[in-house]
């Protein structure tokens, strides 16, 4: 609870109830060589006997960061993936799917498709498909509040 309270700051934590929806558990994936990490909710918390509730299973020892929802640090790091990615391809991509989570969109990168737009924008003149889902898998994970994009070489 003392971590918690140190990283959302001052205004938050006189009223741990504004955090709802703004504040996130991160947990980081061990050996992951990009860095990922898991969001997931808090889904309670008891500041009278210093207690969190996450909505996923943890062990003793695990790390648990905190994360804030910033729709421009949302859009840097949407920027970044696509870049890193499109590095990484031999050519031009000749296609791709985007998946997004149901808490990004337009919380995040405001109404009409701009979340799409900016990846067609990031992409170039790539034919593009994607859509939206409560949870996005990438390799043999189910990640929450993230975008799944895949590029055809």
């Amino acid at each position: 609870m003392e971590v918690l309270k140190e990283d959302i700051g001052e205004v938050l934590s006189r009223d741990l109830a504004q955090s709802a929806g703004y504040i996130f558990t991160a947990m980081p994936i061990p050996g992951s060589d990009t860095g990922d990490y898991l969001v997931r909710n808090l889904v309670g918390i008891d500041p009278e006997r210093g207690l969190i509730a996450i909505g996923d299973v943890i062990s003793p020892g695990d790390e648990i960061q905190f994360a804030k929802r910033d729709a421009q640090t949302a859009r840097e790091d949407l920027r970044h993936m696509i870049s890193n990615l499109k590095r990484r391809l031999p050519g031009i991509p000749r296609g791709a799917l985007y998946h997004s989570c149901l808490g990004r969109g337009r919380n995040q990168f405001g109404e009409d498709s701009g979340e799409m737009r900016l990846v067609q924008e990031a992409l170039g003149d790539v034919p593009l498909v994607g859509f939206y889902a409560n949870g996005e898998i990438s390799h043999n994970r189910l990640y929450g509040y993230t975008g799944v994009l895949t590029l055809f070489s």
